[in-house]
């Protein structure tokens, strides 16, 4: 049943290694080992890859990896067992090895493996003969409640009579209001209970409460009779230039100008010559540091300044109460991880990513042991900082300089493709980053594919006028540095973009981008038009274009798309999204965490980093600054 079984080391040597047939299972390991241990991803112990399905356990206090492989199409429910057991009995049997760190040490553990195997096997035919219980209820949820959460208290109740109290009128406030001596009584015999005193104050309060409510009532007639004054009506606007309607037409500031004048908007020459070179890093605005000090440190803080108390920040304060030199166990960290998921979910991370990061992290510390004077705070933090930057590092990096090079002494033009849906600023970052390849002296065609929004040409052709007016020709041997391809609306956006490639690498364009509409990745006719467009015409490079603002909506929108353009191709190798250009970075503030989550979910790298709404606000990604950002 078991295709491969493996042990080896994080440092990459095989320890041991047992394989049932002739298939060669390196790549899937490779694949393994590069798309989850390497990019932290190992919170769910399960990889697919091709035909095979692969399983795995750490083993932190030794950093083993024990590793089984067999046919996806199987169902196997001993394999959880197996592995546990396999783990278990070779850290028992060659634990002294392990400890000298004998790595090419002759591990006899072939009778081993068969006899666990063969119990596990048995194990699993067992329980599939077992037939399947209803849940108990000390399993079910409701059991986890406590008697105490399932009691409605009086306290409650006022307090709801309260806050509709608020909301009613003033009669329905007298006739409500009752005082809680009267609301309890049931029988003469309780009225009998009552003193003399209290009768004589609940008369009192009953009395006053109809005064009040006579009162209420004598106050409303009194408004009612009243005349209401009369709205005052919408003045005429007096406008500054002399006050008369002939002066709207100096005001007037849209009046068309020759297309051909190159100072159709007065150009901002400050911005000329500062992206050239590569993008630069994002800066994150951070006012604290989410620091985690040991208790000797916090002591000399209150000697040294009696009158400030440095309180421990964060969601790590409770690790502090973990004892040292001790293997870490899940149910050590489950509240401090809890509380961490919390803190991602805020800070706009999609809810099932931080889940999963956090099992990610648990398996990477579980069974970890620590010394007697090293911190578990600093470790945990360690980890969880080393686990975000190793996600937001790039798996392989997007050097578009460099590939533009590459294209152009090929004579073809580098082609970049724009999709996602409506309304992130597809247009705008395209001339951002048109802007910066100008800089760069490479000269650009902009393809309109997108042939459905109103404007959207439009919008290009201004982009496309204030750039030439930033570059003029005069200055670049008079050649237009940029140009638009257009054929209007309601046409065929691949056929666009086929033509528009075609006329760059007739004129000598060294790289075009092709903007595309606006999409929801629910559409499914739409979806199946950007497949083609990618499809027949093979960019160099397919950029999701996403808001930072959004948390699980990114998750969605990422998975969706990526799975349309595989679905929709009807090819064998398709082409899905490259990379990912996160907008509106500068209204977020430090809530970062749709960078997490894009990133994670497809494994693409950043590229691109929108800030701002001129030309120079685009940045690349700093890993360290957004994870200080995330975790302050």
């Amino acid at each position: 049943m078991l295709d491969l079984f493996t042990i080896f080391s994080k440092g990459g040597i095989v320890l041991w290694c047992f394989q049932s047939t002739s298939q060669i299972f390196t790549p899937s390991v490779n694949a393994l080992i590069r798309s989850v241990i390497l990019q932290e991803r190992t919170g769910n112990h399960t990889y697919e890859h091709e035909s095979l399905r692969l399983q795995y356990k750490l083993d932190n206090e030794f950093e083993l990896i024990f590793v089984v492989a067999y046919q996806k199409i199987l169902q196997l429910s001993y394999v959880d067992k197996f592995l546990n057991d396999v783990h278990l009995e070779f850290r028992d049997r060659f634990k002294n090895e392990l400890q000298n760190s004998q790595w090419f040490f002759d591990y006899q553990f072939k009778k081993s493996y068969e006899s666990i195997l063969h119990s596990a096997e048995n194990w699993g035919k067992t329980q599939a003969k077992i037939p399947k219980q209803m849940r108990t209820f000390d399993e079910s949820l409701k059991s986890k409640k406590t008697v105490a959460s399932m009691i409605e208290r009086k306290d409650d109740k006022e307090n709801k009579k309260q806050g509709k109290k608020k909301k009613g009128t003033n009669a329905t406030d007298d006739d409500s209001m009752v005082t809680p001596e009267v609301s309890h009584v049931e029988s003469p015999k309780a009225v009998q209970n009552v003193s003399e005193d209290d009768s004589e104050d609940v008369l009192l309060m009953n009395r006053m409460k109809l005064a009040q409510k006579f009162s209420g009532q004598k106050k409303k007639a009194d408004k009612q009779k009243s005349p209401k004054p009369e709205k005052a009506g919408k003045k005429p606007r007096v406008w500054e230039l002399g006050g008369t309607t002939k002066d709207l037409a100096s005001l007037e500031r849209t009046r068309d100008k020759p297309e051909d004048e190159n100072n159709y908007v007065p150009a901002d020459k400050t911005l000329i010559g500062m992206m050239k070179g590569g993008i630069k890093d994002l800066e994150v605005d951070s006012d604290s540091e989410m620091e985690i000090e040991d208790d000797e440190d916090e002591e000399e803080v209150k000697v040294n300044k009696p009158t400030v108390q440095k309180k421990s920040s964060g969601m790590f304060s409770m690790f502090k109460s973990l004892v040292g030199n001790k293997s870490l166990k899940h149910e050590d960290m489950l509240p401090a991880l809890d509380k961490f998921k919390d803190h991602l979910i805020s800070k706009n991370v999609a809810s099932d990513i931080a889940g999963k990061l956090c099992d990610s992290v648990a398996t990477k510390l579980q069974g970890k042991v620590l010394g007697t004077f090293e911190s578990i705070a600093s470790t945990v933090k360690a980890t969880l900082n080393d686990a975000l930057v190793q996600i937001l590092s790039p798996k392989r990096r997007v050097d578009i300089l460099r590939d533009a090079f590459e294209a152009k002494k090929n004579s073809r033009p580098y082609v970049m493709a724009f999709c996602g849906v409506n309304g992130v600023g597809k247009s705008t970052n395209l001339a951002k980053i048109c802007f910066w390849l100008i800089e760069n002296n490479f000269r650009v065609l902009i393809a309109a594919c997108d042939t459905f929004r109103a404007g959207a040409v439009e919008q290009l052709r201004t982009h496309m006028r204030h750039l030439n007016a930033l570059h003029p020709a005069e200055k670049h041997g008079n050649q237009t540095m940029v140009q638009l391809y257009e054929k209007g609306y309601g046409k065929d956006a691949a056929g666009i973009a086929m033509e528009a490639i075609r006329f760059a690498k007739e004129s000598r364009f060294d790289v075009v981008l092709v903007d595309t509409a606006g999409r929801m990745q629910d559409n499914e006719p739409l979806m199946r038009a950007l497949t083609k467009l990618i499809k027949v015409n093979d960019p160099d490079l397919v950029l999701f274009v996403g808001e930072a603002l959004v948390g699980n909506e990114a998750v969605d929108q990422l998975v969706k798309f990526n799975q349309a353009l595989a679905d929709y191709s009807s090819s064998n190798n398709p082409h899905i999204i490259d990379g990912i250009v996160l907008t509106k970075f500068d209204t977020i503030d430090d809530k970062v965490g749709a960078a997490i989550s894009m990133t994670y979910i497809t494994g693409q790298p950043i590229v691109f980093v929108g800030t701002g709404q001129t030309y120079t606000d685009l940045k690349s990604l700093n890993a360290k600054a957004v994870v200080h950002a995330l975790m302050k």
